[in-house]
């Protein structure tokens, strides 16, 4: 008796984790139509499910769907989705339930490097060549994983408990915004026009050329991630109950940290900084389905997305004659959670 009621409770728990994720999927999948529709020209939905059909006839709408709302869009999707499964894979990692790519510097640390590379290399201007873009995200990228193997050698030591390590990121963080705010003082007004463009989280500056190498830089990790999902659940029980069963904790935290700041310095180095993403929408997946990895972490990747997507249809929309950065909105929505989660401490993990 006791055996199939906890098989019934366990075909209830999973039926509610896979409704939970096909209503999130839905939920994306209109907010992509709604983001391809409405903007400074409205556009119908059977405008934009004809043109995408390639039944259209209205060239006006073609151009702005294909070549300026389409592609915006996947980028909010793809970025935020990178950097809500980089946050899930940090808390587990780490064992700390604000690791998050912006809460740890990591973000930080990208936007420098991608100011660096514009001080150094002279490239981040609105239009650039591939090569210049790949020279900005290897200096993110290069700046973010500096950052990563700090806080975890940081994680290392027995004595560093998850606060250490969250003060010891906005301290990183507090450093690389430093550098960056000694770059803008010392540039000429091309490097800080530059600059400033990129420090801001904004989708709206991408065409395919960008899309396709932030969903590669993305995809690739993203993969790596939820085909280690069993990994981390026996990670989550800590490293002897890992190594008792044949999982290397030490290589497995490393990997996720490398691949973790790859993700987040792709994001920066094509959209900016776009904050608190990766520490909001585990939290919230987390809370409706539990921790159960297998499906914490593709769900953060739908969830992800669909924040930043929907942040974007508001940017874009919320004030008449001005589109927003993306990256405000999810301060907005980051920030007060972020206050929470302290405030609440780490029972609630």
């Amino acid at each position: 008796m006791a055996a199939s009621t906890q098989i019934a409770d366990y075909k209830k728990h999973l039926k509610k984790k896979l409704f939970f994720g096909i209503t999130i999927t839905l939920l994306l999948v209109f907010s992509l139509i709604i983001s391809v529709s409405h903007g400074g020209v409205q556009i119908p939905f059977y405008e934009v499910l004809a043109t995408l059909t390639g039944s259209g006839t209205n060239e006006m709408y073609y151009n702005i769907i294909w070549n300026i709302r389409l592609p915006q869009a996947i980028t909010a999707f793809i970025a935020g989705a990178g950097l809500g499964i980089a946050g899930a894979v940090m808390q587990n990692v780490l064992r700390n339930p604000l690791g998050a790519p912006y809460t740890l510097g990591i973000s930080h640390a990208a936007a420098f490097g991608a100011a660096l590379a514009i001080m150094v290399f002279g490239v981040g201007g609105i239009e650039l060549p591939v090569s210049n873009r790949y020279s900005m995200a290897a200096s993110a990228f290069i700046m973010s994983l500096l950052t990563a193997l700090i806080i975890v050698a940081i994680a290392k030591y027995k004595s560093a408990t998850p606060e250490t390590m969250v003060l010891t990121g906005i301290a990183l963080g507090s450093l690389f915004s430093a550098g960056l705010s000694v770059f803008q003082y010392i540039a000429d007004d091309e490097q800080l026009a530059s600059i400033v463009y990129w420090t801001f989280g904004d989708v709206g500056r991408t065409g395919w050329n960008e899309v396709t190498l932030i969903v590669i830089g993305t995809a690739v990790p993203a993969v790596y991630f939820i085909s280690k999902a069993w990994d981390y659940n026996v990670l989550s029980a800590g490293d002897e109950t890992a190594k008792s069963l044949g999982v290397d904790a030490g290589r497995l935290r490393m990997e996720g940290m490398f691949f973790a700041s790859l993700v987040t310095a792709v994001a920066v180095a094509f959209v900016g900084i776009i904050g608190f993403v990766g520490l909001v929408v585990p939290h919230i997946i987390r809370r409706v389905i539990g921790g159960d990895e297998r499906f914490l972490l593709p769900y953060t990747l739908i969830g992800g997305g669909l924040l930043v997507v929907v942040a974007d249809i508001v940017a874009r929309n919320a004030l008449e004659f001005v589109t927003l950065p993306v990256g405000i909105l999810t301060a907005f929505i980051g920030a007060p959670l972020f206050i929470y989660l302290v405030l609440v401490g780490r029972e609630n993990w």
